[in-house]
């Protein structure tokens, strides 16, 4: 499946290998250590030189955003997935995925700069994913006709930034959102 964002990924196979090394081995390290992790480790991670990492990297802000854009490009790919679900169990799994995505953009989120084209573009990106399966939950009845992909994105970002007790708290947190997104159930007679 074609990317739903442009990217720096090098076209030559083994170029192509080191780049992939790196963005995984950042990921780890980002999610561990925050956006300030070492980028020394992050290229021993990753088994290549530092060099290796300037050349593909130039910049800590552009390791973070290939980062983040790699993040975000998952979950707009697994939108395009999810045909084959019920509208409601397509949107839940993308919401759940989203979820994921938002532990990664917090371990990121001192180092993203949010004006740049990039981080805009990923922005519309998700909305553009997530919008289709919201509407198509709307239109099936199984969501609520109210809120806009928007307001659930925001929703979701502020319950997964929240600390919780445990992880038990924090996914009956989330399913009480999920609750409250799902249509009211059609009465008899009215």
């Amino acid at each position: 499946m074609e990317p739903a964002l442009p990217s720096r990924r090098p076209r030559r196979a083994d170029a192509r290998r080191n780049f992939d090394a790196l963005l995984t081995a950042a990921r780890d390290s980002f999610a561990e250590n925050g956006a300030h992790a070492s980028l020394e480790d992050i290229a021993r991670r990753s088994g290549v030189s530092i060099a290796t990492l300037y050349r593909n990297f130039p910049t800590r802000e552009d390791l973070v955003e290939e980062v983040h854009r790699d993040e975000v490009d998952a979950l707009c790919r697994t939108a395009g997935r999810l045909d084959d679900l019920e509208p409601w169990d397509a949107l839940v799994t993308w919401l759940r995925r989203f979820v994921d995505y938002i532990g990664t953009k917090l371990a990121l989120a001192d180092a993203l700069n949010r004006t740049t084209d990039s981080f805009q573009a990923c922005r519309k990106a998700m909305r553009d994913a997530g919008g289709p399966l919201l509407e198509r939950a709307q239109r099936a009845g199984v969501a609520s006709p109210v809120p806009s992909i928007d307001d659930i994105l925001r929703m979701i970002s502020g319950i997964s930034a929240v600390e919780y007790v445990d992880d038990a708290q924090r996914k009956r947190v989330f399913e009480l959102a999920l609750a409250g997104l799902r249509a009211a159930p059609a009465t008899a007679g009215g």
